[in-house]
């Protein structure tokens, strides 16, 4: 049994070595940040410190951005729910951000910070950490994960019930601030990846000047897309759905893909073919997109030259993005990696895809944005000018049917003054000297029409109108008010019958 001396002693000596451990452990901390970089140093003190730690019971859990070729949606249910644990007891740095439209500031931990949570009497260590991945010309690439630590006896738990609730109270905190993102490809060397930014288009059924009958139409087929889970399950079908959107300029096309957003509260990927060097760079981006998001491609027609499925020495001529590659990502294998996902294109000439594009199943629903009718004209002077009858509607309404224009030119007119009444015969002038300028290129005769046709449209095109399409005979008939207008396309998600 050792004197009571000894064991003082050794006590004595053993503290020494411990604060001795300590100093030299914040002397070379000290010394490695003046002259090492800073990945370097993170390793060097891990190893320090890994030496002299006593063995522990703590199990980590790594948590990445990224997984495979996506998001993982672990990470962004962790980086939502985290931001409610945030207190000014706990950390030392905070990173504050504040996105247009917003109320309140966005509040998020930065890196290397610890924050803990309590579940079901278990302490948990949440810890940001990012280390170098790539370097590129356009600058650095971080590769981010969480850090999960907690006590090895509470694996269970923590993978059975904590994890499922993080993941459940994030969609919550979504659903309450109903935060919406557009994604764009930004390059990193000769790879791109989704970056985004929020999404706060205001446009929605209620503000969009669209024919009634169709703008319900789209909606009813909205409801009934994202109730059918099942019905897709059942018939063996990938749970997405195919919009073509095609018409002049202006007619309002990417107006209805952002009210289509607001309605199902989806995130949009905007989709540059242009940006795409080749099919499994394509495959790549769309297998990293997540569910209940729609996927736009935008002009279609023109945004890349794809080379038609009978080509046969295609990638020879150099085409590495084709037609068919295209084709296996919307309808084929692929297509089926992930749920809930709408895909629009959008062109202005919808006779110059390929038929392969058009048929159903990719393109399930072909959606005609005409020009401006009467019922157009009267819901945007509702919207613009807050009127619902004038003695000038009738002759604006009698000009909007015989010629040519877009809804975008209408409300343009519309918005030059606030007095009622001056937009109103702006509109008139507006609309006689169109009228004007349409004879003028339809009134040469039978036996040089083609030609002039063909001189017409090339000269519209530059004023971002076309005049190949003939204008319909509009029964002046609907009568706008604003209830009307509500509920023409009020989210009424009624039970009914669907003939499958």
């Amino acid at each position: 049994m050792p004197s009571i001396t000894t064991v003082f002693s050794a006590y004595t000596s053993l503290a020494a070595s411990v604060m001795l451990i300590k100093t030299v452990l914040r002397e070379a901390k000290t010394i490695l940040t003046q002259f090492i970089p800073e990945r370097i140093q993170k390793k060097i003190i891990s190893k320090l410190e890994s030496l002299f730690a006593h063995p522990t019971s703590d199990l980590t859990l790594i948590i990445n951005e990224e997984n495979g070729y996506g998001i993982n949606d672990m990470y962004e249910a962790s980086e939502v729910y985290l931001r409610t644990k945030i207190t000014s007891t706990t950390l030392k740095r905070l990173i504050v951000s504040k996105y247009e439209r917003e109320k309140n500031l966005t509040v998020t931990a930065a890196k290397d910070q610890n924050i803990i949570d309590i579940f079901e009497g278990i302490q948990l260590k949440w810890r940001l950490s990012c280390t170098e991945k790539e370097s590129t010309s356009n600058g650095r690439k971080e590769h981010k994960f969480f850090e999960l630590t907690f006590q090895k006896q509470h694996k269970e738990i923590v993978l059975d019930s904590y994890l499922p609730y993080v993941l459940n109270r994030s969609q919550d905190i979504k659903e309450e601030n109903k935060v919406m993102k557009i994604y764009s490809l930004e390059s990193y060397g000769d790879k791109g990846s989704w970056r985004s930014v929020k999404l706060n288009h205001p446009a929605t059924f209620n503000t969009l000047a669209m024919d009634t009958n169709l703008k319900k139409e789209v909606v009813e087929d909205l409801d009934k897309f994202v109730k059918r889970r099942d019905f897709y399950k059942r018939v063996g079908k990938p749970w997405k759905r195919g919009y073509l959107l095609f018409g002049p300029p202006g007619t309002g096309k990417s107006s209805l893909i952002a009210a289509m957003e607001n309605y199902l509260n989806f995130n949009v990927y905007d989709l540059e073919l242009a940006n795409i060097s080749s099919n499994s760079e394509l495959r790549r981006l769309l297998l990293a997109t997540r569910n209940r998001s729609m996927l736009v491609i935008e002009d279609i027609d023109c945004s890349v030259e794809l080379k038609d499925r009978t080509t046969t020495n295609e990638i020879k001529k150099g085409a590495k993005l084709t037609l068919s590659g295209l084709l296996n990502i919307i309808d084929g294998l692929w297509s089926s990696c992930g749920d809930e996902r709408i895909i629009v294109f959008t062109t202005n000439y919808k006779d110059r895809l390929d038929p392969a594009l058009l048929r159903p199943g990719r393109m399930d629903k072909h959606i005609h944005m005409s020009y401006c009718t009467p019922c157009g004209f009267k819901f945007l002077a509702s919207n613009y000018l807050l009127i619902q009858s004038s003695p000038l509607f009738e002759e604006i309404e009698f000009l909007i049917s015989n010629v040519n224009v877009s809804p975008v030119e209408i409300a343009e007119e519309l918005m030059k003054s606030d007095d009622a009444n001056i937009s109103l015969n702006g509109l008139v002038n507006f609309l006689q000297r169109k009228k004007t300028e349409q004879s003028k290129c339809n009134g040469e005769g039978s036996e040089s029409q083609e030609i002039t046709n063909r001189k017409c449209n090339v000269e519209e095109l530059e004023g971002q109108v076309t005049t190949n399409h003939k204008p319909k005979k509009w029964q002046n008939t609907c009568n706008v008010n604003e209830n009307e207008v509500k509920n023409s396309s009020k989210k009424t998600r009624k039970p009914r019958t669907i003939q499958a």
